[in-house]
């Protein structure tokens, strides 16, 4: 490895990232991480922190899930790579497909289609949805109906359903055909309504009528994440997403659940549809399906749509889309350990247990810091909205939010923010010790913002 200096001097120079403005990243260099071991990462200066990201929401099991590792390494030694395209597949894609189609049976997944990820999986489950219809003779049916504050990926099509402008606008035109209807945000939504179940029913509704407006004969799926990761975690009223099923059968329209960061355990429950009692026809899945360790994911597909395909005779059933990567056999040996080791320790359980201490400790801290307009969370998906002024709901700056997250850093917790949302997602395998040190530095990034407004 290059000394740190050279690191430090190069920092950003070659290498643009994701989500954010080249220059910005040139005048701010990002922080350079070198090491990980359970629920810890460590900096190229030697400063260890508890990753309250979870890498991306993705690292579940943590930095040291050694069955993940050997099965690459494995896998290595084996079999490097193959393609899967028609003619050819590998031993640990067909055993990672058996083995999806068991953990994801009570959500009446029969079937897997192998991505490099989460916009891949969207992009598929998109196509899929359109070409359901078709196959079955209804190819008036193209349109996308999705929620505002969705994220859905950064794919031509998953940007055109994704609900935040702040991803869409430097790309348009996107995809025509695309349409949004208000979430079930209570903190801030149009209705100006203040209990969960009123509004998860205003939404609902809005839904129900925008099928309706478009003509149910043009539109092919509604698509939504179960709690609303990127946005800044929402999580809806438990009635919404069963209205929501209930809507798209009675219009005959697919019901595509994003569970590229719910899946695995992250809401409490092995999955976030099944978190909300709901059985969608297609389900995105990326993320923690190889627990961060590699590109991979896998649109899920209920029995009901896989024998409208399989049944067909027309050719029109055939799956004309794949990256190059899908099924890549180390990939799918990483998501066979991963997925292993999910059912074996069931993180969902302690999700269950340390997101609510999580969500009361940072409402203790919102009752005494008023930069905390809002505090939100599902399992070990958590965020709070920052404001300047509670009273008005006034988003605080861009400025304070990187105060706050450089000042909690600096006190031993890595923290995502985004916007005025601090977000919090980190491994499921944390204990009630490391929640505690995430408070305390949540409180010590409060008062340096309390400081520097």
């Amino acid at each position: 490895m290059k000394d740190s200096n050279f690191l430090k001097e190069h920092n950003a120079r070659q290498f643009w990232h994701p989500m954010a403005h080249p220059a910005d990243s040139m005048a701010n260099p990002p922080t350079i991480l070198t090491g990980g071991e359970g629920v810890y990462i460590t900096d190229v200066d030697g400063h260890r922190s508890i990753d309250a990201v979870g890498g991306l929401w993705n690292v579940n099991l943590g930095y040291s899930c050694q069955p993940v590792k050997d099965a690459i390494a494995g896998q290595l030694d084996a079999l490097p790579y193959y393609s899967t395209f028609r003619g050819t597949s590998n031993d640990k894609a067909i055993e990672l497909a058996y083995l999806l189609a068991e953990f994801f049976g009570p959500d009446g997944m029969t079937r897997s289609f192998f991505t490099s990820g989460g916009s891949d999986s969207i992009e598929i489950a998109l196509k899929l949805a359109r070409q359901y219809h078709r196959i079955r003779g209804e190819g008036t049916r193209t349109k996308f109906i999705s929620l505002d504050k969705g994220y859905h990926g950064t794919h031509f099509g998953g940007a055109s359903v994704n609900g935040n402008a702040k991803f869409r606008n430097a790309y348009e035109p996107l995809m025509a055909g695309c349409y949004h209807i208000p979430g079930p945000y209570l903190y801030r939504n149009p209705f100006g309504a203040d209990d969960p179940a009123e509004l998860a029913q205003l939404s609902a509704g809005m839904l129900d009528r925008e099928i309706a407006f478009q003509g149910t004969n043009t539109v092919a799926a509604f698509i939504m994440e179960p709690v609303q990761g990127a946005g800044g975690v929402i999580p809806p009223h438990p009635s919404f997403m069963p209205m929501v099923r209930d809507i798209c059968d009675k219009h005959g329209v697919l019901l595509i659940a994003d569970e590229v960061i719910t899946a695995f355990g992250r809401t409490g429950s092995e999955t976030g549809s099944r978190h909300w009692g709901v059985q969608p026809d297609l389900m995105c899945t990326a993320k923690a399906i190889t627990n961060g360790y590699f590109p991979f994911g896998s649109v899920m597909i209920a029995g009901h749509v896989a024998a409208v395909f399989e049944d067909d005779d027309s050719g029109v059933g055939s799956v004309d889309s794949g990256y190059t990567y899908s099924g890549h056999p180390v990939g799918a040996a990483a998501a066979v350990a991963a997925v292993k080791e999910t059912m074996r320790i069931k993180p969902w359980e302690n999700a269950r247990a340390r997101g609510p201490e999580l969500k009361v400790g940072l409402e203790a801290l919102a009752a005494r810091y008023d930069h905390i307009g809002d505090v939100r969370g599902e399992g070990l998906m958590c965020a709070i909205e920052l404001v300047s002024d509670r009273r008005k709901k006034t988003p605080v700056g861009k400025a304070l939010p990187l105060v706050f997250q450089k000042a909690a850093y600096e006190d031993g917790v890595m923290i995502r923010v985004s916007g005025n949302n601090a977000i919090f997602s980190p491994p499921l395998v944390i204990d009630a010790g490391h929640v505690q040190k995430i408070l305390s530095a949540v409180e010590t990034g409060l008062k340096a913002m309390a400081e520097a407004a």
